[in-house]
């Protein structure tokens, strides 16, 4: 892995307040060492962390991006109630999910109007709205 990408990826981690273990620092480098945004499953973070030649188990990945999301760093996106992804830009946003390759990308969020809203029950607090389109190939 790149030096640049393993820096990036250990002040993203230091941003957030948390320790530097190896596998934090490592999965950090895959998912923000180009300082590119992404939309990873756990399963695909995984398969890019054997890519690059790093050692870290399936459960590792799914336990570090909890933490990683806890920590404000990501946020979780659901797709069908059961498929998560995990999105580096946690400003919030829309997302495209492609149905033909279970693929989340970000939609504009500046063509997007929410309105109508119902209020929330008595004693609770809207929170954030997600919005997934969900799209096919015509």
């Amino acid at each position: 892995m790149a030096p640049i990408s393993i820096e990036r990826g250990s002040e993203w981690l230091a941003r957030a307040g948390l320790r530097p273990t190896r596998q934090r620092v490592s999965l950090a480098a895959l998912l923000v060492g180009d300082g590119q945004d992404r939309h990873v499953t756990a399963e695909s973070l995984f398969a890019l962390a054997e890519q690059a030649g790093e050692r870290v188990s399936l459960a590792t990945v799914y336990n570090t991006l909890r933490v990683f999301c806890d920590a404000g760093l990501m946020q979780e996106i659901m797709v069908d109630g059961s498929k998560s992804y995990f999105d580096t830009n946690t400003c919030d946003h829309p997302h495209f999910y492609w149905e033909d390759d279970g693929r989340l990308s970000d939609a504009p969020a500046d063509r997007l109007r929410i309105t109508g809203l119902p209020d929330a029950p008595e004693g609770a607090e809207v929170s954030r709205v997600d919005v997934v389109i969900r799209l096919r190939r015509a």
